[in-house]
């Protein structure tokens, strides 16, 4: 059995975090206020978006350069605590 506090990722690391909501005006803004709690020098060129073809939702995808596991889990744990957010992957 696997230690669930063992990750196969190395770190420091570059990850990509991806958040889905509703295409509001402020949904992106409020992930990269999230994101960056966390990784406060997060470079804006590593944010990417895409909106749905209807149109209905946007993905905002943050690339960071992580530091540990537990800096992964608090981004994720702070993105499926905001009601904006529909799902974080």
């Amino acid at each position: 059995m696997n230690n669930p506090q063992e990750s196969p990722l190395t770190f420091p690391a570059e990850f990509p975090i991806k958040a889905t909501g509703r295409a509001t005006p402020d949904f992106e803004t409020k992930v990269i206020e999230i994101v960056r709690r966390h990784a406060p020098d997060l470079d804006t060129s590593a944010i990417t978006r895409r909106t749905s073809q209807g149109g209905k939702y946007l993905a905002v995808t943050v690339t960071i350069q992580t530091a540990s596991r537990e800096q992964l889990d608090a981004i994720y744990q702070d993105l499926t605590a905001c009601k904006e957010v529909l799902w974080a992957l």
